[in-house]
């Protein structure tokens, strides 16, 4: 994932200024649509849905660290390198690949990971196949730096193959599958040459001067995404992470972390993908970050646009506080997810909640208890969420609008400690003739009164004590 500096979120907080303004893939004004039908046509089903899951996972799981990002030789947080070869960048680099011998997650079980998503609402993931550090979850032809290699304990295990796995257990509970592909490659020499020591995350030598180099590691990565567009199934979207890797024309000068980049680095997104729709017609290609017609949806990350984008787009965010696996999690509410998703989901987006498994292979069981909370919640409330559509003012203090057919959902989202009263004031709606205000999961029509200013919904006691848990409350005027 892209990393922003602490010394940023502090300038940002003290100006006042939020994370989300200083994101690009904000910027709708830029936004291309597809052309392809078929691609149009997906990426409305991929609309309607609503609710998906993301999952880093890699031999950094051993160390309970940030993924791939201690190999980056930048003097930044998120880069900082701990344990016994810290001192060394080389010595653990040569540490940090050497996790790979000794990777062996014996309680992989993706139909547990699938099962636990689907009673939560999922429905689509999207799965690390390969991050920055280059090391491939697939049994990749073009590098041994693999779980499948026999350097790897677990590719003895017939599950070895771990995307496919993963795609397989989530497809057969009807997802849609993403693979999460990192354009950087940290561990390729055309790359990351030996001969010219990084700097930084960006390559390290010139493409311009070498570009016979630069030609091996576009064929490379053009490779290995043809190996997942062939070998792994149905595959409805191909989310590209590494943003600094990038055609020069592209970089915008106003974000920060563009400024960095000393080097044209296109990889050739045309052809990409063209091989990706020959194989997989109607992909989704999602080029996070590099505005264009290969960025078929925008990805804020670890943030929500402050106002609806009439664009599509999906917040990903984490489950804790990590993208990675780390011992002890600091898990968000349930509360506090469903919230997330229903401001999400009213201004027009989707989310993409991010839990990690660890070396085991397993996640801490406080997530699949947030799943379980989650799942609850939806059964009831979930037809306010999928398939619906942003409803004008679509965010109005603690009010979220959605609307699908003729019906229009006011969903209310409580303070912390705040129960539900027995009236509420209904704000920025209109009752026509015919129409009926309910509460969903409690099906009786509602009293709706006209007071001066305008309309209040009275709340049976039975309603309250029946939805009194509830972390949010939906209203349906239909």
């Amino acid at each position: 994932m892209k990393r922003i500096s602490l010394s940023l979120l502090l300038l940002l907080a003290l100006t006042g200024v939020t994370v989300a303004q200083q994101h690009s893939e904000q910027n709708h004004s830029k936004y291309v649509p597809p052309k392809d039908p078929l691609v149009q046509q997906k990426l409305s089903q991929w609309q309607d849905i609503k609710f998906g899951l993301l999952m880093h996972w890699g031999t950094y799981s051993q160390w309970g660290i940030v993924e791939s990002w201690s190999l980056c030789p930048e003097d930044e947080g998120w880069c900082e390198r701990r344990g016994p070869h810290a001192a060394n960048w080389y010595e653990y680099k040569k540490a940090y690949e050497n996790l790979q011998t000794t990777f062996n997650p014996t309680r992989f079980n993706p139909e547990r990971w699938a099962d636990a998503a689907k009673n939560a609402g999922m429905k689509y993931v999207v799965f690390t196949t390969k991050h920055h550090d280059g090391f491939c979850m697939f049994d990749s032809k073009q590098t041994d730096y693999k779980i499948t290699s026999a350097k790897s304990p677990f590719s003895s295990n017939p599950r070895s193959n771990v995307t496919k796995e993963v795609f397989n257990a989530f497809r057969n509970q009807n997802f849609m599958v993403g693979a999460y592909f990192s354009k950087p490659d940290w561990n390729t020499p055309t790359y990351w040459d030996p001969y010219f020591p990084p700097k930084d995350r960006n390559v390290s030598y010139s493409p311009v001067r070498y570009p016979d180099r630069w030609q091996k590691f576009k064929d490379f990565t053009y490779n290995q995404i043809e190996e997942l567009m062939t070998g792994y199934g149905k595959v409805d979207i191909l989310w590209l992470d590494g943003g600094w890797v990038r055609p020069f024309s592209t970089i915008d000068s106003t974000i920060s972390w563009q400024k960095t980049i000393p080097y044209d680095q296109d990889i050739d997104m045309a052809r990409i993908a063209r091989m990706g729709r020959s194989h997989q017609p109607g992909l989704l290609v999602v080029d996070r970050t590099v505005t264009g017609e290969f960025e078929n949806y925008v990805t804020p990350e670890q943030s929500i646009p402050d106002q609806y984008m009439p664009i599509p787009w999906e917040s990903c965010m984490t489950m804790g506080d990590s993208w990675s696996y780390i011992p002890k999690e600091n898990f968000k509410s349930t509360r506090k997810l469903i919230h997330t998703l229903v401001d999400i989901v009213a201004k027009n987006g989707n989310l993409l909640l991010n839990i990690a498994p660890g070396p085991d292979g397993e996640w801490h069981e406080e997530a699949y208890s947030r799943l379980e909370e989650i799942g609850k919640w939806m059964t009831i409330n979930g037809e306010s969420i999928y398939g619906t559509k942003p409803v004008t003012p679509y965010r109005k203090e603690q009010w979220a609008f959605t609307g699908k057919g003729s019906s229009v959902y006011m969903t209310y989202l409580p303070k912390e400690g705040e129960t539900l009263p027995a009236s509420l004031p209904l704000t920025d709606i209109s009752m026509e003739k015919g129409k009926t205000v309910t509460m969903l999961g409690y099906n009786k029509p509602l009293k709706v009164v006209k007071t001066t200013n305008g309309l209040t919904v009275q709340i049976p006691e039975a309603a309250r004590k029946q939805l009194a848990s509830q972390p949010a409350w939906v209203f349906r005027v239909s």
